[in-house]
């Protein structure tokens, strides 16, 4: 065995730590969605959204069902929402979304990111301004004036929509989440999504290289080490 075994090992290690941050993540989130929104997919299409996002990353189906029940029987833990803002390595913005039982505890770990990098962490809206809040949905499909069509007559604001390689890309702003995917699911029968959720999107991005883009990728490894971190985002380009 040796050396090579011991290569395999660590390797096996570090692809269990990762799949279960990811398990995690989408517990939290399917747990607190529930909870706000109700278990009912048919009338909490977040959660629908969800629980899609989460199968395609292969979360099994045992983690999804213990997040509803645990939010439905009014048990588990009590998480709430907390998001901070920030300038990370080479004056780089950036947007930190969490889900947290302990603000004070989540709040001095993301600082703490900041600070190790000697950048800093700023207060709401310091940066969010330069970011839309965006629904995006993405699917297969070619005729962009047919999907325009269809989310105007159901009266959905409509931000930007992108029609490439057999792809349609729809972005709306975030609180026209629900009418808009309403609207593309009467509008298009057996439509699936390959992308169906809510971002933050940079209005404009920062190209960075060299020690800056090094100093970044380690501090947003560090960000999402984090266990109460759900997303980062930020307008750096590598």
């Amino acid at each position: 065995m040796g050396r090579a075994f011991q290569n395999r090992k660590e390797s096996m290690a570090k692809t269990s730590d990762q799949k279960a941050k990811v398990y995690s993540k989408y517990s939290r989130e399917i747990y607190v969605c529930a909870k706000s929104g109700g278990a009912e997919t048919s009338s909490n299409l977040a959660l629908a959204g969800l629980i899609e996002r989460a199968k395609k990353e292969q979360v099994p189906a045992h983690v999804i069902d213990k997040a509803i029940d645990k939010a439905t029987g009014g048990a588990g833990e009590d998480f709430a929402p907390a998001r901070y803002e920030g300038y990370g390595p080479g004056n780089t913005m950036v947007i930190i979304e969490c889900l947290t039982d302990n603000p004070n505890r989540t709040f001095g770990d993301v600082r703490h990111c900041f600070t190790k990098h000697n950048c800093k962490i700023g207060t709401q809206g310091s940066v969010a301004h330069m970011f839309d809040h965006s629904a995006i949905f993405v699917f297969n499909g070619e005729d962009e004036e047919a999907v325009l069509e269809a989310l105007l007559m159901a009266d959905v604001e409509v931000n930007d929509i992108e029609a490439e390689e057999g792809k349609i890309s729809v972005f709306t702003p975030h609180t026209e989440y629900a009418k808009a995917k309403n609207a593309l699911l009467e509008a298009f029968e057996g439509i699936e999504f390959d992308v169906d959720e809510i971002q933050f999107l940079a209005k404009m991005t920062k190209p960075l290289e060299g020690e800056e883009l090094e100093s970044f990728e380690k501090f947003l490894a560090m960000v999402e080490d984090l266990d109460d971190v759900q997303n980062v985002y930020y307008d750096a380009e590598f």
